[in-house]
């Protein structure tokens, strides 16, 4: 590749919480191809931008970089430098990685680490502190991603499914969970079907999933069903245009019932088909899938 005249395409800046998985992420996207960076201050974006645009790699696959309360002053560079940034590089995104408090103190005592706010101060108070500080960064990223449950492969899935060679196309994800489990935190909008009929109280579709005609059958069969599909895909007809075209991809619909087995598998199969056949690159998710099935 002749690489005279080229720039860097692509920015991903990587912050969000601290034991949140930060490092885990760069090191996935490295391995991807990306060039990676880790701990540096916002203000040197772009300097650092135009000196790799002779380096292949990142000319062809982006820069990922990591900018995070280590750096001191995050808050007053990162709005300003990533705004202009979006005035010159096709493709720049803000992923601002999220974990539960609970979540965050368990990473901290296994590897007994001291919060970076300050090791004169119990962990949990740094967490807080630092997720009140960071709180405006929260609502500015372009994508929020939640990493209290997933395992080191279910974070590098989703980082190829939604970050990977996927610049030029907008996605939507659908995903299923269960109420019982808690809402997806990184959720850009909810659906609650547990008002629809209920396959758990039937012998024979109880073991089953979402997943199976036999159980899509049964949840379509009432007119409410049909009803609610139908209004659900007149206003999502008219909202994920205007939500990607925001900028803001992916689009990440989360569909709960109680146990995340049955109701909201159906419906997310049903988007994810519906919503396939007119263009849209979807991802499907089944958060709470293999759960189980008391109470669903």
């Amino acid at each position: 590749m002749d690489i005279k005249n080229n720039r860097v395409r692509r920015c991903l800046i990587i912050t969000g919480m601290s034991g949140a998985g930060k490092s885990t992420v760069l090191n996935i996207l490295e391995d991807q191809g990306l060039f990676a960076v880790d701990n540096i201050p916002p203000a040197l974006l772009p300097q650092l931008l135009e000196l790799l645009s002779q380096h292949r790699a990142a000319v062809q696959e982006g820069l990922a970089a990591v900018v995070d309360v280590r750096g001191g002053r995050l808050l007053n560079d990162l709005f300003s430098v990533v705004d202009s940034l979006k005035g010159t590089i096709p493709l720049v995104q803000v992923l601002f990685l999220d974990s539960s408090d609970e979540s965050l103190v368990r990473r901290f005592e296994t590897t007994r680490r001291r919060h970076p706010l300050g090791d004169h101060i119990p962990v949990l108070e740094g967490i807080q502190k630092e997720r009140a500080l960071l709180a405006p960064v929260r609502e500015y990223a372009d994508v929020v991603l939640d990493t209290s449950g997933l395992s080191i492969r279910g974070l590098k899935d989703r980082l190829i499914a939604e970050f990977i060679r996927t610049e030029a196309t907008a996605s939507v994800v659908f995903s299923s969970f269960g109420f019982k489990y808690g809402i997806p935190q990184d959720s850009d909008f909810m659906l609650d079907v547990r008002f629809l009929v209920n396959p758990h109280y039937v012998p024979l579709l109880s073991h089953l999933t979402g997943k199976d005609p036999d159980v899509q059958s049964y949840i379509s069969t009432p007119e409410e069903t049909r009803l609610f599909l139908a209004r659900c895909y007149e206003f999502l007809d008219f909202l994920i245009p205007v939500y990607l075209s925001s900028g803001k991809s992916p689009f990440h619909i989360a569909v709960g019932c109680t146990g995340g087995q049955h109701r909201s598998v159906a419906v997310v199969e049903w988007l994810s088909e519906y919503y396939s056949k007119k263009g849209v690159r979807c991802v499907v998710r089944h958060r709470d899938i293999e759960r189980g099935q008391v109470g669903e």
